[in-house]
């Protein structure tokens, strides 16, 4: 298998731009939302967004040019890249290792900055909701600015929202382990292939370093490879007819995503030295 920390095609760079933008729609979405939080007036104010952001993307200038982005990329990586945009296992595996040294990934001491007085398990509750209705906002937009009928990009554009997706969720995996004092041992790149085998595995890193888990043939790296396959599968409800796609794909991606990150959860919170506080 490739090594981690080429450098991106147009493709996973198009992914990465799409984290970025996603994250921060949700996070300034939550901003808005703290000077009057608590309640359920806050949680009725974002359940409504939630439904508008389903029902008519367009209020959602940001949302527009993610998804502009998205079918920009397609349409460019048709005449760039050609045949060799698959979405196959090994193909995307390939790419993600390439983009999961490249994540924003937030340190326990930015975490705590911004989540003042919380407790790990609130912010590891706050990390999952974001990353949950992010990669819904990638899934929404897909659906709402698909190219099609310009088939030939779809393959691309399937691509595009599958490394976006689960380049939130990455990100999700690491800040969790951050959250509960268990970062993977390493430099970056070691950390973060560490995390895409976690992602794989759907549970907390182990013992072993970064680069030996994701070895060409181990079976964590086949069974990163079905894992991503599956997930391009899912990727192509996002491509359905008129708003149905984009419904289809934002529930998926935030059902998926919340599954996930309450599985790392759970398993880091039990082997965490951070219980029902932090120490120190």
């Amino acid at each position: 298998m490739q090594q981690a920390g080429n450098e991106p095609d147009e493709v996973t760079k198009a992914a990465l731009d799409t984290v970025s933008e996603a994250v921060e729609l949700v996070e300034s979405e939550e901003r808005a939302s703290r000077g009057r939080r608590g309640g359920w007036r806050a949680r009725w104010r974002r359940r409504r967004l939630d439904r508008q952001l389903a029902k008519n993307p367009n209020r959602v200038g940001s949302l527009r040019r993610l998804g502009a982005a998205i079918s920009d990329v397609a349409r460019r990586g048709v005449h760039i890249t050609g045949r060799s945009v698959t979405t196959g296992g090994r193909w995307l595996s390939t790419q993600v290792l390439t983009m999961a040294p490249r994540l924003p990934v937030r340190d326990l001491a930015t975490l705590r900055s911004q989540y003042p007085d919380r407790a790990p398990d609130e912010i590891a509750d706050a990390l999952i909701e974001g990353a949950s209705r992010a990669s819904a906002t990638v899934g929404v937009a897909v659906g709402a600015w698909a190219v099609l009928p310009f088939v030939p990009a779809a393959g691309v554009e399937i691509a595009t929202e599958t490394l976006s997706v689960v380049g939130i969720e990455i990100k999700l995996v690491a800040e969790l382990h951050e959250v509960y004092g268990m970062r993977a041992p390493g430099g970056v790149l070691e950390r973060m292939t560490a995390y895409v085998a976690a992602w794989a595995q759907r549970r907390g890193v182990g013992l072993a370093p970064g680069g030996l888990v994701l070895a060409a043939g181990s079976p964590i790296a086949k069974q990163l490879q079905r894992r991503l396959a599956a997930r391009a599968g899912r990727s192509a409800f996002s491509l359905g007819p008129l708003l149905t796609g984009a419904v289809a794909g934002g529930l998926i991606n935030r059902r998926e995503t919340r599954k996930l990150g309450r599985l790392v959860k759970d398993d880091l919170r039990h082997r965490s030295p951070f219980r029902s506080d932090w120490l120190g």
